[in-house]
């Protein structure tokens, strides 16, 4: 009997220490990874959310306001076209999974940047083409990439988008947060970004969330 009462304690002492173990190394690897931000602008920041938000690596993509000289400006102040500030999306991922290069890419294959302060028939100062850059690495890709769009070809016309040093960024009201997800049947979801999500969904299919 004692040999069995010890024999289940070592037992007990093993597993505890194996799932302690489990819990460390769990710890561990939260502890250790590294995230990283972009910040652009795209247009409508409805859009620009529903592509990054699908992408393997990212971990969040706010919806906000940047690059202007009114604090804490509210969504009808932005569209009085009188604050400076630019709809935009903070992008928050894993560097390990997604780079900043592939992040530039997804974003210059999902709007046009040949278009000054307009996208499509959103038009005005706030849905400008912007790369707000956080560091040099950040600028000299971005800068990289426009110049190499330009000389390829790839847009008849010259690509426009400005690409600035980091200044503000401001959360939009909470009804613009996950608003393509939450609202799929407003009209404005349904009939321009479903058709943008899903030619984005096909383009970018091996970059995707499963």
């Amino acid at each position: 009997m004692r040999t069995i009462i010890l024999l289940a304690f070592v037992m007990v002492i093993v597993s505890c220490n194996a799932q302690q173990k489990k819990q460390n190394i769990k710890t561990i690897n939260n502890t250790a990874m590294h995230t990283d931000t972009a910040i652009f602008g795209e247009g409508c920041f409805w859009c620009t959310e529903a592509f990054f938000q699908r992408l393997k690596g990212v971990i969040s993509v706010t919806s906000g306001y940047g690059g202007g000289h009114v604090d804490n400006p509210t969504y009808e102040q932005v569209c009085d076209k009188k604050t400076g500030h630019v709809e935009l999306a903070r992008i928050v991922y894993n560097p390990a999974e997604i780079t900043y290069d592939e992040l530039l890419e997804v974003f210059w294959k999902t709007h046009d940047p040949t278009t000054v302060d307009q996208q499509g028939e959103d038009k005005g100062p706030q849905y400008r083409s912007v790369v707000f850059y956080l560091n040099e690495e950040q600028k000299h890709k971005a800068e990289h990439y426009k110049n190499e769009l330009n000389k390829s070809g790839a847009w008849a016309k010259p690509v426009v988008t400005a690409i600035e040093p980091f200044k503000n960024f401001y959360p939009s009201e909470n009804y613009h947060h996950d608003y393509y997800n939450s609202n799929p049947n407003q009209g404005y979801c349904r009939y321009v970004i479903q058709p943008k999500v899903e030619k984005f969904e096909k383009v970018f299919k091996e970059k995707l969330k499963h």
